[in-house]
């Protein structure tokens, strides 16, 4: 659930204006490049650290028997996976999106990218149970997967000239159907729903890859200060991360290999 609801986050739009001389617009496309630039990097960044914590969690949560297999948890695993723990760590994200969405306009620059990066490492406290689920080898293909289709569709979102706003709203309806069924699915515990509703996020994340892209891209002002840009590039690269991670589960959920 919490990675769901990143979609609450209001960014604050100003227009470029349309008539500006050859200079300029060099001075704009340099600066456009340098901003995703940075966008890219917190993204990646995140989900390296995220990706680091999870793993590094897990190591110290379970025993391992010589075949490979789980075989018992450690005192942290039983804190992590089987206390009110459990809790704090899936809920502790949603806070802290929270957080940034509502207080972004009062933060500076620096403090949002702080919070960004405490916000990674709790997603990577959160997410390390997948492999207690699912092997670290199809963790890893589905991984791959998930870069290159992400990667894709944040191209395609950044060089299209269509306007993607309309497919924004309509993904944005999906978002919220998949969420409500996934709820409702908790208590009917369908494996036909968790099919279809793993398929339908699959392709609610990629549009939104786009969608977002193309939305991070248009933000841009060459009249922006550099505090301004900086949480501009923080918001965006959380926007996208959040993408970048319900695609990854999505994708897992599907092509996951179960221990």
């Amino acid at each position: 659930m919490t990675i769901y609801l990143s979609y609450i986050m209001e960014f604050n739009k100003q227009n470029i204006q349309s008539k500006v001389t050859v200079a300029e617009t060099h001075v704009i496309d340099e600066g456009l490049r340098a901003h995703m630039l940075k966008v890219y990097n917190y993204m990646t960044s995140g989900i390296f650290l995220t990706g680091i914590i999870s793993l590094f969690l897990f190591k110290l949560s379970v025993v391992m028997s010589p075949d490979g297999s789980i075989a018992g948890l450690t005192s942290v695993g039983n804190a992590l996976y089987n206390s009110a723990l459990m809790w704090v760590v899936m809920l502790a994200p949603l806070g802290v999106v929270f957080y940034m969405s509502f207080g972004i306009r009062k933060m500076s620059a620096a403090k949002a990218q702080m919070t960004f990066w405490i916000f990674a490492a709790l997603m990577g406290a959160s997410l390390s149970s997948i492999f207690l689920v699912y092997t670290g080898e199809s963790i890893t293909r589905v991984f791959f997967i998930t870069a290159g289709t992400f990667g894709a569709m944040s191209i395609y979102g950044y060089t299209t000239k269509r306007d993607l706003t309309k497919l924004g709203s309509f993904l944005m309806m999906g978002l919220i159907g998949i969420i409500i069924a996934s709820i409702v699915n908790i208590f009917m515990k369908s494996t036909m729903m968790y099919f279809v509703i793993s398929i339908l996020g699959v392709l609610i994340f990629v549009g939104l890859t786009a969608y977002d892209t193309q939305k991070i891209k248009n933000m841009y002002s060459v009249s922006d200060s550099g505090e301004i840009m900086g949480k501009k590039a923080v918001m965006g690269a959380l926007t996208l991360y959040l993408d970048f991670i319900n695609l990854f589960i999505m994708l897992l959920r599907l092509f996951g290999q179960r221990r």
